[in-house]
């Protein structure tokens, strides 16, 4: 049986600021902070990020999810949506989601000169893919809910590439 956890306040959920990309992809991300609210509540079947883009920072690089949804809710400041090849302006109180098997890429991109916050959602459905239009990149997660990173031919990454 899983513990109930006492409330806490979002801001004491240490923040995340390294990614699972490979080196080459790694730093696209730089200036994202994550909070993982979710994994700080024991939370298994969905996943929730307080996240934080500094400026110039992006949410991912833009990818598309083939088994989950995802789910974003902007909190403060302004963000940039990349959606396939639309850009929409994002701010407080915007929300869009992500179904799966869309097959049209997506991330968010701080494009002003204030950092903005924003809440991400998504389930954890085991065996998901992740695919990155036009990148040697997608990501496998496992029954567990690992995630792998490959090269879009399906060989695994080395930490030297």
């Amino acid at each position: 049986m899983t513990e109930q956890r006492p409330p806490t306040a979002a801001e004491a959920v240490p923040v995340q600021t390294t990614t699972g990309y490979p080196p080459p992809f790694a730093g696209e991300v730089t200036g994202r902070h994550k909070r993982k609210l979710g994994d700080a509540f024991g939370l298994s079947r969905f996943g929730v990020n307080l996240t934080e883009l500094q400026p110039g920072a992006a949410s991912a690089l833009a990818h598309y999810h083939a088994l989950q949804d995802e789910f974003i809710y902007v909190l403060e400041g302004h963000l940039t949506l990349e959606l396939g090849t639309e850009r929409y302006r994002l701010g407080p109180g915007d929300c869009v989601g992500f179904p799966h098997g869309t097959g049209v890429a997506h991330r968010l991109v701080n494009e002003s000169e204030a950092p903005a916050r924003y809440l991400e959602m998504g389930d954890r459905t085991p065996l998901d893919e992740v695919l990155y239009p036009g990148r040697d990149l997608r990501a496998c997660a496992d029954a567990q809910g690992r995630w792998r990173f490959l090269h879009a031919d399906g060989k695994p990454w080395q930490k030297d590439q």
